[in-house]
């Protein structure tokens, strides 16, 4: 089993039997095109509407591949960004679904759409989409009740609730699985300082046998600063450093 890394938030996992690509958005070395050509069924994954998790492009892919399934959260239909019958599986939280390959549960977020399990070939793969603790770097300075505002971001939110409502879906995932063979996250520096908060969380709450950080578009190395807790609670992790990089699990 293999992984590589796309851009940003996507990955393409390549089983024996499959292929699974997460979250395309773009690929600036063309990578994903050989995939699609391997002649194995293809499995795509878009956790929400925004234009860095989904493009409407994959649905082309069906020139190189006849054989791929479109599992796409409920929200990009919602938000007309792609039309019913385009995508095979449409899917909101609690929502599941499996074939003779793989199982999918579809689990929360804090921002929109949702996260990912995927179980295939003995594997449990998480795929976060935009779940993630993040107004993290407000929560020191934060009043209960209390709004705030982000200028980098352009939101008026209230950092506590936010919080509690991360953890809360943490407690979610937990009741369908404890641990994953392999976790793929935000790290994303942009964010401002406890950017690494919420994958700490993650792994203080489960069974990690490879964390992959996630949601950067450049700076590698503002992501590889989480290694040092992911040593301390010995979970590997996987310092990417350019797009197209392969990992074997």
């Amino acid at each position: 089993m293999t992984l590589t890394y796309i851009f940003h938030s996507c990955f393409v996992l390549e089983t024996e039997g499959s292929i699974l690509i997460f979250d395309y958005w773009m690929d600036p070395l063309n990578v994903v095109p050989p995939f699609l050509q391997k002649g194995k069924p293809v499995y795509v994954f878009s956790s929400h509407f925004h234009e860095d998790h989904f493009n409407h492009r994959i649905f082309d892919w069906k020139q190189l591949n006849q054989h791929i399934t479109y599992i796409l959260s409920k929200d990009i239909y919602r938000r007309r960004r792609a039309s019913k019958e385009e995508a095979d599986v449409w899917l909101a939280k609690g929502g599941t679904w499996k074939d003779e390959r793989i199982g999918v549960w579809a689990l929360g977020s804090t921002d929109s759409g949702v996260s990912w399990i995927v179980e295939t070939e003995g594997r449990r793969i998480f795929h976060a989409g935009d779940l993630n603790n993040w107004y993290a770097k407000f929560l020191p300075t934060a009043v209960p009740g209390q709004q705030m505002y982000s200028f980098e971001m352009e939101e008026v939110f209230d950092p506590i609730a936010h919080d509690k409502h991360f953890l809360g879906e943490l407690k979610d995932i937990r009741k369908v699985a404890d641990g994953f063979d392999v976790v793929m996250f935000p790290i994303d520096g942009r964010i401002g300082n406890g950017y690494t908060l919420g994958g700490r969380q993650f792994i203080e709450r489960f069974k990690v046998g490879l964390f992959v950080p996630m949601h950067f578009t450049t700076g590698f190395e503002s992501a590889w600063r989480f290694q040092e807790f992911a040593d301390e609670k010995h979970v590997p992790f996987w310092a990417i450093s350019k797009e197209g990089e392969t990992i074997e699990i």
